[in-house]
């Protein structure tokens, strides 16, 4: 067991090595850089899993791996249709182990195909509320580990350490106008990621103040304002973020502001921003640019300068026959056109 163990952490390290990190790219927004307002997206669609949920799953496996919870032959199975399940069985095949992602009947071929294509097995249930007891019982069923992103998420990754996403932030912010951010905006799935960049302003006692861009449908900000676990809500669709019900990676004590934006706005900046940057985004990455752009609007009125950052989430590329299809979106969001202008003028201060 020593040696597996030894050896599969080892090769999860190795990974890392190979892997430079992801870039800061500057938004040039010449109303709000003549104002003193500076905003960044990371980059996380470069991670060799092509998503921000690389560095959940690599998180994960070690979390999973030191814990000896997983061991030799264990099959890994995750309650997930989406881009976590894709990074995770990535590293599932990195360690030689049987991936199974546990989702919706209705979820995407083409996010199908990428699990698929990184060695991973899909598992269908007919409501999206049953993957979480379907993938705990396949795991009991096979021996095997349930990883439970939305559990483990917000305690898999070290906040103090130099191995997270924030403190690759504040690294690359050292030679920037403003380095130390005033607003960093995240969206939330499991929440695990505003918790990491949250415990870390507050350990390296920053100003910075954290902001969760909540999509249309999402449970969060109701419970963000109430702090009552037993809501629900209808659920996102805006594809990786958002919840229906209150996960528990999701600490609220963490997030500083929450964000509403409405699908048509999320939708709208996707494609305003994927023309800023030349090249696609996907739309959870829209929803936090509205959040962005919302700050930059109230510190501009406040006459503060400072600097926001947020996250290019994955590749818009992953969603060419949904999202950024018109026909696809018209049907199941209606005309984005009205929304579109109101994030142009935003854009002009």
């Amino acid at each position: 067991m020593t040696g597996w163990l030894h050896g599969a952490i080892a090769r999860i390290e190795a990974d890392v090595q190979r892997s430079a990190d992801t870039h800061l790219i500057p938004l040039r927004l010449p109303a709000y850089e003549a104002a003193g307002i500076d905003l960044y997206l990371k980059d996380e669609s470069t991670h060799p899993s092509g998503s921000l949920k690389h560095r959940l799953a690599r998180s994960l496996f070690l979390y999973a791996l030191v814990n000896g919870q997983l061991r030799e032959g264990m099959t890994v199975v995750e309650a997930s249709s989406g881009s976590t399940a894709v990074s995770e069985a990535y590293f599932a095949r990195l360690l030689g182990l049987p991936f199974v992602a546990v989702m919706p009947r209705g979820t995407s071929p083409e996010k199908i195909a990428q699990i698929e294509f990184q060695g991973g097995r899909c598992h269908f249930v007919d409501h999206a509320g049953e993957v979480y007891d379907e993938a705990r019982a396949l795991a009991r069923q096979s021996g095997g580990h349930y990883m439970d992103q939305f559990t483990h998420a917000e305690r898999a990754t070290d906040w103090r350490g130099n191995n997270n996403i924030a403190d690759s932030m504040f690294q690359q912010m050292a030679r920037e106008r403003h380095p130390v951010p005033a607003w960093i905006v995240v969206g939330a799935g499991t929440g695990g990621t505003s918790a990491t960049i949250g415990r870390y302003v507050h350990y390296r006692r920053h100003a910075t103040q954290v902001a969760v861009a909540d999509p249309e449908g999402s449970v969060f900000t109701a419970y963000h304002a109430s702090g009552d676990e037993t809501l629900a809500a209808a659920g996102s669709r805006i594809e990786g973020i958002g919840r229906p019900r209150v996960e528990p990676s999701f600490i609220r004590t963490l997030v500083d502001r929450m964000v509403p934006v409405p699908d048509v706005a999320s939708i709208a900046a996707m494609r305003v921003l994927s023309g800023l940057l030349g090249r696609r985004v996907g739309p959870s990455t829209g929803t936090s640019f509205v959040g962005m752009l919302a700050l930059a609007h109230e510190m501009h009125e406040r006459g503060e300068q400072g600097s926001i950052l947020s996250l290019l989430c994955d590749a818009g590329e992953r969603y060419l026959p949904t999202y950024h299809d018109p026909a696809w979106v018209t049907v199941r969001f209606g005309d984005c056109a009205l929304a579109q202008q109101g994030i142009e003028a935003a854009l002009r201060g």
